[in-house]
């Protein structure tokens, strides 16, 4: 990956100038780490309870 770096006028890096491609490939890899942190989230509040889809149904259908 080429970079390119803006500095201040006493030399200090402020800022970075990356190629879109490899722009665009690390916000993809950066949402991909949001979901699987998402996912293990999940995962860990699960507390192993379900509900079948027919008393669902029912319930949000007014047919109880």
């Amino acid at each position: 990956m080429s970079v390119e770096y803006i500095t201040t006028d006493r030399g200090d890096k402020t800022k970075v100038v990356i190629p879109l491609n490899d722009y665009k490939k690390l916000i993809a890899k950066a949402e991909e780490l949001d979901e699987i942190k998402a996912y293990d989230k999940a995962k860990k509040e699960d507390d192993g309870k379900r509900i079948p889809i027919n008393k669902l149904l029912k319930k949000y259908s007014g047919n109880k």
